[in-house]
């Protein structure tokens, strides 16, 4: 046995004019859409036929409603039975035979957004040389359908709305106007509210007549000014025939934070879909804001965001190709500009590296990466120094960097995000170029070891150290190496210095935190490296001392020296050892001037 659904059509109504849309401003378009459809629908049989649509506001009626006039096609008495009695039939689809692409929305749905504003809607419908039809639909689901005795002159549509109470000022002529020129302005049918025209029929990407390229460069920009609030550092045009897409895209000209939410104008064959809509570029195109029209992609139910189908993911890709083009042409003709955008919109050059080589090749030519011998880019770095070494975070690039260049190891940083992995790809992007983590254990098996001599005779001091710095959890070296001015380097590998960060983390935790936290660990035990400096002469003072409480002294300052250097921060422990190496020191020196 089947069943027929029962619909509360209160219900249906509220849900799509109340909770479908995100503000009741969509009302002037969905009104719009349904007139501009119903133009296109008549001019499939009558090419000629006149295209106008007339907001009359309630300035101009008089007893508070709005009225909008339309030349379209117009509907008969079985069709607004039918149209808009049904929720979700279109006549675009239906009577038509099939979803025609030169329309924009569906009729039935569209008028349900007036609710929003209005309680009671009035349709005054011909088509053809049918009879004139009123339909009257109520906020509350009723409507009522009959053939008035005045009849209209000729075919089209007035829709007449009695405002709800509280939200009259919706439908005033300065709103209606203001909405209506921001959705249908590009339209290329004519709408007027009141005595004034607010279709130019022109988007902003096309030129009129004879402008010249300084002129558009100024007309875009005053665009890119009054539509996202900034003078663009340079406009790329964009084209996806796939997705029926034109437009322009504008280079913001600051830095723009990678993970704030990054929303385009996109229009819907000359109707404005939405000012803030996501996804239409690749995640690190972050640094344009694009204004766009589509013939070809779907919009969703409530039409003010695209449907993310295979059809976007084709034109996503497809768009971001011409800005990788544009990069790339910025690069042949114009080196000072692309120098001028990497120092502003590096991040999201970078983030598309990881990826593409193309633009991985760009970053290896034109970015300067921050080295221990200046700034330079990588092609410049690899040419001079041949292997291109580097350190995978800033803290490590610290430690090692003065202490690297002194033994003459050319060091890049390349610790700041997206870095590392173009580093770790640019052997497949570049030819004969090879690269090398050097990690601060590599480095410390490149300082010069001592002697066998030296070796034996600071036996004694060093197991001194190793069992002052037990305490500390540092291991102790020492070597001989530049700058004879630095008396200790403190190393510490940054996947040991999450481990033993974990290790600590765990020791404190419950139970259940310590299990979690145990699945994450290595088992890696790999200590910082204190490594003392033979050719610092107070280094060596402290190695000859003779006195094991002014030597262990000596070792805590030191040791919080380096630290301090390597811009790590004092554990609990290490402050202690600090004071303890301070106060001892004073004593000691204050008691040999008594």
């Amino acid at each position: 046995m089947s069943f027929t659904f029962r619909v509360d059509l209160r219900g249906i109504v509220d849900l799509l004019s109340h909770h479908l849309y995100a503000t009741p401003r969509v009302y002037v378009r969905e009104l719009m859409q349904n007139a501009v459809d119903a133009i296109t629908a008549r001019r499939l049989g009558e090419p000629r036929a006149a295209g106008d649509i007339w907001f009359e506001p309630p300035e101009r009626t008089g007893d508070g409603t709005l009225r909008v006039h339309d030349t379209g096609i117009g509907l008969t008495e079985a069709q607004v039975h039918d149209l808009l009695a049904t929720i979700g039939r279109s006549s675009k689809r239906d009577d038509l035979g099939f979803a025609r692409h030169e329309f924009l929305g569906q009729f039935g749905i569209g008028l349900l957004s007036c609710f929003m504003v209005a309680d009671e809607i009035r349709v005054v419908t011909r088509c053809g040389d049918e009879p004139t039809v009123l339909w009257t639909g109520f906020g509350d689901g009723r409507y009522a359908v009959e053939l008035p005795a005045e009849q209209r002159a000729a075919p089209g549509t007035t829709v007449t709305l009695v405002p709800r109470r509280g939200e009259e000022h919706w439908l005033a002529e300065r709103t209606v106007r203001e909405l209506a020129t921001l959705y249908g302005s590009m339209l290329p049918i004519g709408v007027r509210v009141g005595a004034g025209t607010v279709t130019t029929g022109l988007p902003p990407w096309e030129s009129p007549p004879g402008e010249s390229p300084a002129a558009r460069w100024a007309r875009l920009a005053g665009y890119a000014q009054e539509a996202f609030g900034f003078t663009p550092f340079d406009v790329v045009e964009l084209a996806a025939p796939e997705g029926g897409v034109r437009g322009v895209a504008f280079v913001l000209p600051a830095p723009a934070n990678p993970a704030m939410r990054v929303a385009h104008r996109v229009y819907l064959k000359q109707m404005l879909l939405a000012e803030d809509v996501e996804g239409l570029l690749p995640p690190w195109a972050f640094f344009v804001r694009c204004v766009v029209d589509t013939t070809e992609l779907r919009p969703t139910a409530s039409r003010e965001a695209l449907y993310d189908d295979s059809l976007l993911e084709q034109v996503r890709e497809t768009l971001g190709s011409g800005l990788r083009r544009w990069l790339a042409g910025l690069a042949a003709t114009d080196p000072s500009r692309l120098s001028t955008f990497l120092q502003t919109h590096h991040l999201g050059v970078k983030a598309l590296a990881v990826h593409d080589d193309e633009m991985l090749r760009l970053i290896h030519e034109c970015w300067p990466f921050e080295t221990n011998v200046g700034p330079l880019t990588l092609a410049e770095f690899h040419d001079r120094y041949g292997v291109v070494r580097y350190t995978s975070s800033v803290d490590e690039f610290r430690q090692m960097s003065s202490v690297a260049a002194a033994q003459g190891i050319p060091l890049v940083n390349a610790g700041y995000v997206y870095e590392a992995s173009l580093l770790q790809r640019l052997p497949a992007a570049a030819e004969d170029v090879v690269v090398e983590v050097l990690t601060p254990a590599d480095l410390s098996m490149r300082l010069e070891h001592l002697s066998a001599e030296e070796s034996a005779a600071i036996r004694p001091f060093l197991a001194l150290a190793q069992r002052v710095l037990d305490r500390q959890g540092v291991e102790v070296s020492v070597r001989a190496f530049d700058p004879p001015s630095l008396p200790a380097l403190y190393l510490l590998d940054g996947e040991a210095a999450f481990q033993g960060d974990l290790r600590r983390v765990q020791a404190d935790a419950d139970e259940l935190w310590a299990s979690l936290l145990g699945a994450v660990a290595t088992g890696r035990d790999e200590r910082p490296r204190l490594v003392l400096n033979h050719r610092n002469p107070l280094a060596r003072e402290a190695m000859n001392a003779g006195d094991e409480q002014l030597t262990t002294y000596a070792i805590e300052g030191l040791f919080t020296q380096a630290l301090l250097l390597a811009r790590q921060p004092l554990t609990p422990a290490a402050t202690a050892a600090f004071n303890q190496s301070l106060l001892g020191l004073l004593r000691i020196a204050l008691e040999g001037r008594s």
